[in-house]
């Protein structure tokens, strides 16, 4: 393991050894995404514009809706930890939960072209939608594919 505590970033350190083009994440990563986004729209993080766009670009075509929070450098600090290289929380529970979440991860990606997708809310309807019954929804993998179809 090359830093944090959970597989989850070392899958991406791993994926990132590989080299590829792009690395797209995607997790029920934080509450906190519910609380700001709620149940229809996805919080996308990416240390790269061009990512964010042809993702949002194939979620509208995918009839899935996509948000993008910053990766706001201030809270950077946020992650450091006394113990650990980082910590996977903020210092002030429940403040920019889903971007400390973002900043979190983007400490495995090595500067590669990433996008964190958190589909927290969208992940799960109680409710029929006219594109799925109750329960899991697949979101984000109509919108994935879109993005593929792209390339």
């Amino acid at each position: 393991m090359r830093k944090g505590g959970s597989c989850f970033p070392d899958a991406l350190s791993y994926a990132c050894s590989k080299k590829p083009d792009v690395v797209i994440d995607i997790a029920t990563l934080t509450g906190a995404c519910v609380v700001a986004l709620g149940h229809r729209v996805s919080a996308v993080m990416t240390n790269t514009p061009k990512l964010f766009s042809a993702i949002k670009d194939a979620g509208e075509s995918a009839g899935e809706k996509f948000w993008e929070l910053p990766l706001e450098k201030e809270y950077r600090e946020d992650v450091k930890s006394k113990i650990a290289d980082v910590q996977n929380i903020g210092k002030r529970r429940g403040e920019a939960g889903t971007i400390i979440g973002g900043l979190f991860l983007q400490e495995f990606v090595d500067e590669r072209p990433w996008a964190h997708l958190d589909i927290a809310g969208p992940s799960w309807t109680d409710s029929d939608l006219p594109y799925c019954p109750t329960g899991g929804t697949g979101h984000p993998v109509r919108t994935l594919l879109h993005y593929i179809e792209n390339l």
